[in-house]
């Protein structure tokens, strides 16, 4: 979050024991022990050095980025990440940590990876490379890759690309949270107006409707109360233009969503080729390509719908897409069993064609239109508003040496 001008590593970390929505217990314990725990869970202490720290950096920037982002407190939960590999990393209770990866971890656990140009650690994602793959880090391959020679940086660029760079010692500090504490409102100034007014325009790239406010300065004005309640009356919240904890989280949730939904849309053009006619049935324990798609297409709805839930793809039909199934058939109105035939297929798809349509046109987020209305169109579209902004000034001239908040430079 802007807020957090330098991400830090945090004292502690809270692990919730199980998938986000089930009652499970929360597990406080020190940043470095739950890098070590998870390590000693996802990688063997016999591989060779290089691949041992390759993963650490992995693990220690993905939770690093879920800290940063405020993944989950700003959907209303009360922890940092949780334990289960369908959602984060594999977190054991009371495990046995390996000496030589604890020695490890003590030495790097303040250095991350990053995109160059980004403040926010990567989100590092990674997969065993045998049983299951995914576009990220394959750990085996990792270890492959080590044993030809490779260093840490060299296996994590083959991994994620040349546009990485490593940071090193970060600042360790108490785990805190981006909102202030008390309500920003007409009259205030500070950081915090700042780090409020740039989520606001990040946010007003994907709803045209809420204004653009420029220059970005240090005080709550009147222009800034009216674009507050514009984004309040949007998102159904009380509109009296005052910053309080629900509508920065809320405010926090979108920015950190439109994040996701890039990186859904680059993942998307690897399926270009794919007809998207119905393959045969889908169920839990098929694999492959099909199961690929139908996950995108899941996930990219789930983006735009809050009755759907976020989902990996990593083309495993497990019990997590059973749910995100269960989820869409309900929310349709069709049989919910988890088991994707023909119907549910191309209800999903009628979806996606909507949303993949206005993501063509405008490659960024589009407010959901009027359920109800939606529900009794024949056009599964509709559920999706269709604003642009294409023509949207961008609230301040561009010149040579212009740059977005992301560090993309007029050069």
């Amino acid at each position: 979050m802007p807020v957090q001008v330098t991400p830090y590593v945090p004292r502690t970390i809270t692990v919730h024991m199980g998938a986000p929505d089930e009652w499970a217990e929360n597990v406080t314990v020190s940043f470095p022990d739950y890098v070590k725990n998870v390590a000693s869970s996802e990688i063997y202490p016999t591989w060779e050095p290089a691949a041992i720290q390759a993963n650490i950096l992995a693990i220690t920037s993905f939770a690093l980025n879920r800290v940063y982002t405020e993944f989950y407190p700003s959907r209303g939960y009360d922890f940092q990440i949780t334990s289960t590999t369908a959602y984060d990393q594999k977190f054991i209770r009371d495990r046995n940590i390996f000496e030589n990866i604890s020695r490890t971890v003590d030495e790097m656990f303040t250095d991350y990876i990053r995109r160059e140009g980004f403040v926010e650690p990567l989100a590092a994602k990674f997969c065993n490379g045998t049983t299951s793959t995914c576009a990220g880090l394959s750990q085996w391959g990792s270890q492959e890759l080590a044993q030809q020679g490779y260093g840490p940086m060299e296996i994590l660029r083959y991994y994620y690309g040349d546009d990485i760079e490593l940071v090193e010692n970060a600042p360790v500090q108490s785990l805190g949270q981006s909102y202030p504490g008390y309500p920003l409102r007409l009259g205030s100034t500070g950081p915090d107006v700042v780090a409020m007014k740039t989520m606001l325009n990040r946010i007003s790239q994907g709803y045209p409707a809420i204004p653009k406010l420029w220059p970005v300065t240090r005080t709550f004005d009147e222009k800034t109360q009216s674009a507050v309640r514009t984004f309040q009356s949007v998102f159904g919240l009380t509109a009296d233009g005052v910053v309080g904890k629900a509508t920065w989280y809320k405010m926090v949730y979108l920015y950190v969503g439109l994040s996701r939904l890039s990186e859904l849309v680059s993942m998307g053009q690897q399926f270009q080729g794919f007809s998207f006619q119905y393959p045969g049935i889908l169920r839990q324990g098929d694999r492959g390509g099909d199961v690929s798609v139908l996950q995108y297409m899941l996930a990219l709805a789930a983006e735009f719908d809050p009755a759907l839930t976020e989902l990996a793809v990593d083309g495993v039909y497990g019990a997590r897409t059973a749910q995100a199934v269960r989820e869409y058939q309900q929310s349709r109105g069709l049989q919910v069993d988890g088991v994707v035939g023909e119907e549910t297929w191309y209800s999903i798809y009628g979806d996606f064609t909507g949303i993949e349509r206005d993501l063509r046109n405008d490659n960024i987020n589009f407010p959901q239109g009027n359920a109800a209305q939606a529900m009794s169109r024949e056009d599964a579209s509709y559920r999706y508003g269709a604003s642009s902004r294409h023509g949207q000034f961008p609230g301040q001239d561009l010149e040579l040496g212009s740059s977005d908040q992301k560090g993309v430079s007029l050069v």
